[in-house]
């Protein structure tokens, strides 16, 4: 007889047959928000990180990136142990790797073992993170109460960088160890809370693609790295270091690509890719994450360096994103039922592609609340409208077995998103800054010999400011060029969602509710 996952009772793996429902959300927002905050809490701790562990200048940035290359990198095979062992299962160890890993870092004596931390909590979230995802399928039945938990979910991705910005500056100004340990607390709370509140998978009997997964990390980790290499200062898309990730990670993902059409039990299904509805979502996902990465890395930059602001007032200074993105979420949840996913994306892309044409016009002399806050409020509303759509549309109608691999898609896509533009979008700043750069300075100086040709030789104390002027105009030049880059690439997104996500909200609704029922 059929019945709902929700109401199963499984005595072998003591499944709960009246899961709490708030409960359950709660712990998996917590999660989630505790492993997307984290690619972005340690950002404004970096200054006293590369003070108290005799980090370099050029170094200090594996920080962020060595999180951000092993989560990426593993997020599929995270996924597919899901499928093979159980999501709550792989949750669980995820969540209790990422806290342990947390504790290490808070305590870390040396550069070395910190990074080595920070790698660690990158896999743990590789496992925790797709299993969320999923677990929301198998946890909450179709109709209001999944695109609830959808919303909170989206909300939690969408918001949890801002909120990392936020508790980053808090955290610091106290010590920057704690940016660390307020993982270990949460992390523990959500391990315990889980098996008593989540709704455990059917792990299926298929083996574990381990050439594919192989592959998959390795073709992921190159194109990551290849492309954090070319967003440093100092590099270029022509370096060795570059090149040679790049070329060998699509080349390593060629053949992940030949493996998965060959293994019977393939770590990412080619079917997966293959649907149309799936496949605009997940190439629209990518150009989300690098505006949203992209939008957080160049405005921190211009509200700390240009604005002059501290990092808690930096950090807070994006809460109305946060407020948007919850905001939007929620409506966009209630309007999922009776609104195709095409024109609730598309109206957010088309605010997101506003918000940041309005951040072109920034200059040095603009304000926070009159040429800023109208932007990011707007910019969280449009990401709101687009995350809700495109995590019902790039999950649903998705086998049970191969729903791990599909939440996998959907985080790696964003993942990847977001270190390909920002890459591309620091090309792009960097040439028109510097440019700008070199402008002003050949005006300057030409200037400066205009007045001392008529007796009025500057001071030291006036070239200096008339030199830290320049740098400020010439960042402020880059980065809003950077805006322009980045509003084409959500506008092109737009276009590609409201002309190729022809899915309708009630077939929509129709394969959920068929996901649901065993």
């Amino acid at each position: 007889m059929s019945t709902s996952v929700v109401e199963e009772k499984d005595e072998e793996r003591d499944t709960p047959r009246h899961t709490n429902l708030t409960v359950a959300l709660i712990v998996i927002a917590m999660a989630q928000l505790m492993i997307v905050l984290d690619a972005t809490i340690v950002n404004i701790a970096t200054p006293h990180i590369l003070t108290a562990l005799d980090f370099t200048q050029s170094s200090v940035q594996w920080v962020v990136t060595a999180y951000a290359l092993s989560f990426g990198s593993l997020l599929l095979l995270g996924g597919r142990l899901g499928d093979l062992f159980g999501r709550r299962r792989m949750f669980v160890i995820g969540v209790v790797v990422f806290a342990a890993a947390s504790l290490i870092g808070g305590l870390a004596p040396n550069g070395a073992l910190l990074l080595a931390a920070r790698a660690l909590q990158g896999a743990g979230a590789a496992l925790a993170s797709p299993a969320a995802l999923a677990l929301i399928n198998t946890t909450f039945p179709a109709g209001k109460e999944r695109n609830r938990a959808m919303a909170v979910y989206a909300a939690m991705s969408g918001a949890g960088a801002a909120v990392g910005l936020i508790l980053g500056g808090i955290l610091t100004e106290w010590d920057w160890r704690w940016t660390f340990f307020i993982n270990v607390p949460l992390g523990l709370i959500v391990a315990l809370l889980a098996p008593r509140v989540l709704v455990e998978s059917e792990g299926n009997d298929g083996s574990l693609d381990i050439w594919g997964a192989v592959a998959a990390t390795v073709g992921l980790f190159g194109i990551v790295y290849g492309l954090s290499h070319a967003g440093q200062q100092g590099a270029s898309w022509g370096d060795f270091e570059t090149i040679f990730p790049l070329i060998g990670g699509l080349v390593v993902l060629a053949i992940f690509v030949l493996i998965e059409n060959r293994v019977k039990h393939p770590l990412l299904p080619m079917r997966i890719l293959a649907d149309r509805t799936r496949g605009v979502s997940l190439f629209v996902m990518l150009i989300v994450g690098a505006a949203m990465f992209s939008m957080f890395f160049f405005l921190g930059l211009y509200i700390q360096q240009v604005l002059g602001y501290s990092p808690i007032k930096s950090g807070f200074a994006f809460l109305p994103f946060s407020v948007g993105i919850v905001a939007a979420a929620g409506l966009a949840s209630n309007l999922a039922g009776r609104v195709d996913p095409r024109w609730l994306a598309g109206a957010g892309g088309i605010l997101t592609t506003v918000s940041l044409w309005g951040m072109t016009h920034l200059t040095v002399d603009s304000t926070y609340a009159a040429h800023l806050l109208p932007w990011i409020t707007i910019m969280g509303f449009g990401m709101g409208f687009i995350f809700i759509p495109l995590t019902l549309t790039a999950t649903a109608g998705v086998d049970q077995n191969d729903s791990g691999a599909a939440a996998s898609s959907l985080n790696t896509a964003q993942q990847i998103g977001g270190a390909v533009g920002i890459a591309a979008l620091t090309t792009v700043f960097t040439h028109f800054a510097t440019q700008r750069g070199v402008e002003l300075a050949a005006a300057g100086k030409a200037a400066m010999a205009k007045a001392a040709a008529a007796g009025q030789t500057p001071t030291q104390e006036q070239i200096a400011a008339a030199t830290h002027q320049i740098q400020l105009q010439a960042q402020t030049y880059g980065s809003t060029h950077a805006f322009w880059a980045s509003a084409i690439m959500v506008l092109i997104g737009t276009v590609v969602v409201m002309g190729l996500l022809t899915i309708k909200h009630t077939e929509l609704a129709e394969e959920e509710a068929a996901m649901v029922v065993v």
